[in-house]
């Protein structure tokens, strides 16, 4: 009988290009189908909460797979990790409905991006952090900040929009701390562009190193163009910490 699954997996991105299946190259997507396709002995499709750039991480992305196997949820999540790369684990599986859609019914989600503003190398995170030239001062990221909280056109902060998909999201949550060194940029949102998160940090962090002051964030937003924004961050620096679902 076929059982739907829903699984949390995390993984350490660095040498991904991405989650979605790519033609030739290295996908979480493609590890996990590999791993599953030879249980299964037959091609099985496996569907994530979103699709993580090249090079992002993630703590807890939510999949879910169909599948018809003798195993408890259990011995599935023993299989696959047994079988899977080091860098990928899977950490629960769980029985799910079959009507059960990791990405359709996904109502929120978490993202984490680290930056680091010491006069050292960060050794150990390097592959986990965005290491920058020059301090950020938090208060002014704070305070812009602000101009992007509620339900707004990002259209200025997303890499080539699709024209006939809307630009319009809601994010409910930005907390900017700083631990020594190290800054975290955390966002919940109720869904997030291609490189939004990334654009928003790289914006952020023009303002915390006073490249652009916090108010001018206001009017890049109202102007829905990408070229006002700040840098794209870069990918190492990014985590998928939560999906939320009802």
């Amino acid at each position: 009988m076929e059982k739907n699954y829903k699984l949390i997996i995390g993984y350490d991105g660095t040498r991904y290009f991405g989650w979605e299946h790519q033609p030739g190259k290295d996908t979480i997507q493609g590890k996990l189908e590999d791993v599953l396709n030879h249980l299964a002995e037959e091609p099985v499709l496996i569907i994530g909460a979103g699709r993580t750039d090249a090079g992002v991480h993630a703590r807890a992305m939510v999949a879910n797979v169909v599948l018809s196997i003798d195993m408890t949820a259990e011995e599935l999540r023993d299989y696959m990790n047994r079988y899977l790369p080091d860098d990928i684990i899977v950490q629960e599986v769980r029985e799910a409905s079959m009507r059960f859609h990791a990405r359709y019914n996904a109502i929120g989600k978490t993202y984490c991006y680290t930056v680091f503003d010491g006069r050292t190398k960060p050794l150990f995170d390097r592959k986990y952090v965005w290491q920058l030239e020059k301090p950020v001062n938090i208060e002014r990221m704070q305070k812009a900040a602000e101009y992007l909280i509620g339900e707004h056109d990002f259209m200025s902060f997303c890499k080539n929009p699709q024209k006939k998909k809307s630009t319009v999201r809601t994010v409910d949550k930005i907390e900017i701390r700083r631990r020594g060194d190290y800054v975290t940029l955390t966002f919940h949102g109720n869904g997030f562009l291609r490189n939004m998160v990334r654009i928003l940090t790289g914006t952020l962090v023009a303002v915390g190193q006073g490249e652009m002051m916090p108010e001018q964030v206001k009017a890049v937003l109202e102007a829905k163009d990408r070229l006002l924004a700040g840098a794209t961050a870069p990918a190492k620096g990014l985590c998928l910490i939560e999906v939320d679902y009802m």
